[in-house]
């Protein structure tokens, strides 16, 4: 693969939706995972799938390599270095060629069958760009001691930022890149969507979706539920949403071009 220098801003959008998936050391994962994709969206709507791959040091690289001979809707796109989940959600969206955003974890857990189900919740909205459809794991394939960790900090964090949001830890959410654009960007902030898209005015839906066991590999981004820095996070996206919220904005009229 030639190596390019990459463009913050991407023109004109080519597809209708990008599926967004960042991936630490998931080589195993990539071809069944990148074949659901492309099963749950043939003939629903014209997409690409951008990976990011965030300083793998497996052989993720050459997967996606292969695959990309074999899927020409797919977009690579790589870190030199592991910069985390949201830094790497936050390079898909912004090289993706799409009006829609959807993002999913890489480690098969997401299951890309709920993509069509939320992409049509949202297309539903007279306003999309300030709609977030969220996944809810109801029914979660994790430890008791994950699941644990993950009541207590949805609890926390919805009673202090009042997102309204089940699991706002689920990586399945469907949004559009110019709302996405438009938020304010830090490490971790995959987890705070719903609260920044609230912030900005919009709204968020919830909507049960199917989680599944994780068949191969282990968690690569599971450090960072450590509880002491999503205090840390919340803390600041606290401090954020004290600061004022942004309007939400109509275009009524533009002025012609002279």
């Amino acid at each position: 693969m030639t190596n390019t220098v990459i463009s913050a801003l991407v023109s004109a959008p080519v597809f209708e939706i990008a599926v967004v998936v960042p991936v630490h050391n998931e080589a195993e994962n990539i071809r069944p995972l990148i074949e659901e994709i492309s099963a749950a969206l043939d003939g629903v709507a014209h997409y690409e799938i951008v990976y990011v791959n965030d300083g793998s040091t497996d052989n993720t690289a050459e997967m996606l390599d292969k695959m990309q001979a074999e899927q020409p809707r797919l977009s690579i796109f790589k870190h030199a270095t592991a910069c985390g989940q949201s830094s790497a959600v936050a390079t898909g969206v912004r090289q993706a060629r799409a009006t829609f955003i959807a993002t999913l974890d890489g480690d098969g857990q997401n299951d890309p069958a709920d993509i069509p189900a939320l992409f049509a919740k949202l297309k539903e909205s007279a306003d999309p760009d300030y709609l977030l459809v969220a996944g809810w794991r109801a029914k979660r394939k994790d430890t008791e001691w994950k699941r644990f960790q993950s009541r207590l900090a949805n609890g926390v964090r919805s009673r202090l930022l009042g997102d309204n949001t089940p699991d706002t830890g689920c990586g399945l959410k469907v949004f559009t890149r110019a709302a996405f654009m438009d938020m304010p960007r830090f490490d971790h902030m995959h987890r705070y969507l719903p609260a920044l898209m609230i912030r900005r005015g919009g709204e968020v839906v919830s909507v049960e979706v199917n989680h599944r066991n994780r068949e191969r590999g282990i968690s690569k981004y599971g450090m960072w539920d450590r509880l002491s820095v999503a205090a840390r996070d919340l803390l600041g996206v606290m401090w954020l949403a004290s600061r004022g919220s942004k309007p939400k904005v109509s275009v009524i009229h533009r002025s012609d071009e002279s």
